[in-house]
């Protein structure tokens, strides 16, 4: 997240990289305001998901196991994989998502040690029901209408 409200202006800008020496100061004030934008956004999509129980985390792991039609399920460490958090952050989501009835335990055919994960019917409807209004306030957002 980036905290600050009011991004430092561009003489200010311009003045830290002429004592640094560092930097050209239009890319860092284009960088400065792109990180601001992109926090309001996470704001916004944090507030809608927390509005159906969930977190951003718990969204993009049922979209993980989702978005390939020809795969029903996954091992928790493909899903590991493809998202940038670390195991134990992994886990708790996924037990809650357990717990929650989004998610489901099946056996994995290929190692009987194993298990993968998979939508219920619950975590489909869930998804098919939350994706539209995600993709509004993006479009929202895009469009400066929030």
């Amino acid at each position: 997240m980036f905290f600050l409200k009011e991004l430092p202006t561009d003489s200010m800008v311009e003045e830290y990289v002429s004592k640094t020496g560092v930097g050209n100061s239009g890319t860092i004030s284009e960088a400065l305001s792109m990180m601001r934008e992109a926090s309001q956004l996470i704001r916004l999509v944090d507030a809608y998901f927390s509005s159906h129980n969930l977190s951003q985390l718990k969204f993009l792991i049922l979209v993980v196991i989702d978005r390939e039609p020809d795969i029903e399920s996954l091992r928790q460490s493909e899903i590991n994989r493809r998202l940038d958090v670390s195991k134990p952050v992994l886990n708790r989501s996924v037990s809650s998502l357990l717990e929650t009835g989004l998610l489901k335990r099946i056996e994995d055919k290929e190692d009987y040690r194993a298990h993968k994960l998979a939508l219920t019917e619950k975590g489909k409807s869930t998804l098919k029901m939350i994706m539209p209004e995600y993709f509004k306030v993006i479009s929202k957002f895009m469009n400066k209408q929030i």
